[in-house]
């Protein structure tokens, strides 16, 4: 069993894809059918995976692990979530504009006059485009757009992201910035 020190999500296991133990797999890189290209994939419970045979399927790819070998055995992988060491990704396959979702995770979100509005807790995708969450003390979460327009310096090194809180959809007018010091309440008339 092995312990991943800093895991990336690769894929989510679906439901068992016909009886000779094959199961449907989303996952989350760019190319899906280049999943079994990282390696052995890993659950958080410490099991490891390989894959043998991959083929694409719409939007997700069918996978065969060695040692599930038929349709029960698929079916008890479904919902599993898989993970590879984050030192397995390449930093130099990036272009600029693109990030790991795991590196955005625990950057604090700055607007220009310095005030914070929370930390990066998430990166989502439901379909209409990335999503960044944000929690500061005290507050809900909150999501933003993940795009040129809300995020506009991405920091990693500092652990900073400069975001424009009105095209963020944080505040409703630029007005409502003025006098609002770094975590205090603006006051009401």
């Amino acid at each position: 069993m092995t312990k991943l020190e800093n895991p990336v999500l690769m894929a989510t296991i679906g439901g068992a894809q016909g009886i000779r133990g094959e199961v449907r797999v989303k996952a989350y890189t760019a190319d899906p059918t280049a999943l079994g290209d990282y390696g052995h994939l890993h659950s958080m419970d410490g099991r490891v995976f390989e894959v043998l045979e991959l083929r694409e399927m719409k939007n997700m790819v069918v996978v065969r692990f060695r040692g599930v070998n038929d349709r029960n055995a698929a079916e008890a992988l479904n919902g599993l979530e898989l993970y590879i060491e984050r030192d397995n990704l390449s930093d130099e396959e990036l272009e600029d504009d693109e990030f790991f979702y795991a590196d955005l995770e625990g950057l604090e979100a700055f607007d220009d006059q310095g005030i914070s509005y929370g930390t990066v807790t998430g990166v989502f995708d439901f379909g209409a485009g990335d999503l960044l969450e944000l929690k500061g003390p005290g507050k809900r979460p909150v999501l933003i757009p993940f795009s040129e327009a809300s995020v506009l310096e991405i920091d990693l090194e500092a652990g900073k992201l400069l975001i424009d809180p009105l095209a963020a959809g944080l505040v409703d007018n630029p007005d409502d910035m003025k006098g609002l010091a770094p975590g205090k309440p603006k006051k009401k008339k």
